[in-house]
């Protein structure tokens, strides 16, 4: 049985622990490991993470089957110019333990969060997705459609090379 909680500063070291069980596995074949080390630091160090859910507004939730931790998302309202612009949402990060993948977890969290910023009128859930991650035939079965390929540079010579998908809500 799935179950989710938000998550505070005090899930910063679970959400770690997540995130270097999940990492290495989903993209060393996709991105050195100089990379993956370099971004690992930038994005999930305690300051980075804290300062994601302080600072920048994102939300962080926790998946639990049968009360064990098995996954983790973030998201977060991409900021308007005005009030008068659709509310666009980004989903920041989702990272689901190897062993839990095609159980429908992944599923569970996009659903639960397109739930979510529905109630705050929300007009689309984007994300990115590395274009070499078999993760983006997940996100194109749920409905989502790629509507640009981008590539992000995070420094010291790293890119990000996305694809950026929308699913309209």
């Amino acid at each position: 049985m799935l179950s989710l909680k938000k998550a505070t500063a005090a899930d910063i070291p679970l959400i770690r622990e997540l995130t270097f069980a999940i990492w290495p596995q989903t993209y060393s074949s996709i991105i050195s490991q100089q990379q993956i080390d370099y971004m690992l630091d930038m994005m999930y160090s305690p300051a980075s993470l804290q300062k994601q859910m302080e600072e920048e507004g994102c939300t962080f939730i926790i998946v639990y089957d049968e009360g064990e931790p098995v996954a983790f998302a973030s998201y977060a309202q991409h900021p308007a110019d005005n009030e008068t612009e659709p509310k666009i949402w980004k989903l920041n990060k989702i990272y689901i333990l190897p062993s839990q993948q095609g159980k429908g977890t992944g599923k569970f969290i996009i659903r639960y969060i397109v739930d979510e910023i529905k109630s705050l009128h929300a007009k689309a859930l984007q994300l990115q997705v590395n274009r070499e991650n078999m993760a983006k035939d997940f996100y194109e079965k749920l409905g989502f459609k790629i509507i640009k390929t981008a590539d992000f540079d995070i420094g010291k010579g790293y890119f990000m090379n996305d694809y950026v998908m929308e699913l309209v809500l």
